[in-house]
């Protein structure tokens, strides 16, 4: 049992443990809070996106649907092993689940796999996933056909084991979403059955992030990188605690592009804007009661 860690130590425990890491522009604060509990986590859960190499599955996740918004998980593992991370809260990944398995997951008890889930999304006394599992959508058309890239699967044993290792979690508490929904079969395919992924998880978690298994790519040294804008070029990382000196044009022109991470920084851009408008407001009632007094009235104010 754990509190939910803050994105940008999601991002850096990432890329410690060799991940490529892409962050959306405005990740850190897009999520869906707003519908439910983020937390206590208990596990991480891994899905396949049905998609084809050329739909953009980044995008469908991030937006979500009329019927299911976005985000659809918090981060997305493409075919070439980059991990595009697009929320750091509750997003639309798990839904419901059988809680016999939440339990297991929890004390890491069972043997080769979970229970089998009697429970879905809607089922009468099912939990809320979502408030409970970090999702990685893992970009896989889902039909058992379509191949999974050894330099993708290797990416998501990597993220997998990243969380655990900053939640003190053992291998058994990732699973997949065919092992929380008996309504579900992701992942699915061959390469990507949860016993072997929770083997190679096992096999991380023994070693330091920075280790790499034999036969894979070696992992690179983290370092920060360059959050994108819309436009595509690059912006530094602001030092929040200083932020309140940041003029409120600036701090209008960063707003969504992924340089305010957290409730302080909106709060303090909230803060800079209401002092830009009140000084605006200011400014027009003098003029308003100069031409009052120009025209021989007075507005009383």
């Amino acid at each position: 049992m754990a509190a939910p860690m803050h994105g940008r130590t999601l991002a850096d425990a990432l890329r410690a443990e060799g991940v490529k890491v892409v962050e959306y522009p405005g990740w850190l604060v897009h999520n869906r809070n707003h519908k439910g509990a983020w937390g206590e986590v208990h596990g991480v859960m891994i899905h396949h996106t049905v998609t084809g190499k050329n739909v953009d599955a980044v995008e469908i996740c991030h937006d979500g649907f009329v019927s299911l918004p976005g985000p659809l998980c918090h981060g997305v593992i493409e075919r070439d092993g980059t991990a595009h991370l697009i929320s750091s809260g509750r997003a639309n990944h798990a839904g419901g689940g059988d809680p016999d398995v939440l339990q297991e997951v929890r004390s890491e008890s069972y043997g080769v796999r979970p229970s089998a889930p009697q429970y879905h999304d809607g089922s009468l006394g099912a939990h809320d996933g979502n408030r409970a599992f970090y999702g990685f959508e893992c970009a896989n058309l889902g039909d058992g056909v379509d191949p999974w890239p050894a330099v993708q699967v290797e990416a998501m044993v990597r993220a997998s084991a990243a969380i655990c290792r900053v939640h003190d979690w053992g291998a058994k508490s990732v699973i997949g979403h065919s092992e929380w929904s008996d309504w579900k079969s992701d992942p699915k395919g061959a390469g990507v059955a949860m016993p072997d992924l929770r083997r190679r998880i096992a096999e991380r978690l023994n070693h330091e992030p920075s280790w790499n298994r034999p036969g894979t790519t070696p992992a690179p040294t983290p370092a920060p990188v360059p959050r994108p804008t819309p436009e595509g070029d690059t912006m530094e990382p602001i030092d929040f605690w200083n932020y309140r000196n940041v003029k409120a044009d600036q701090a209008s022109q960063d707003a969504g592009r992924g340089r305010i991470p957290d409730a302080y920084g909106y709060l303090v851009l909230t803060h800079q804007l209401l002092v830009k408008l009140a000084a605006e407001v200011a400014e027009l009632r003098s003029a308003v009661n100069a031409l009052a007094r120009s025209q021989g009235g007075d507005t009383g104010r």
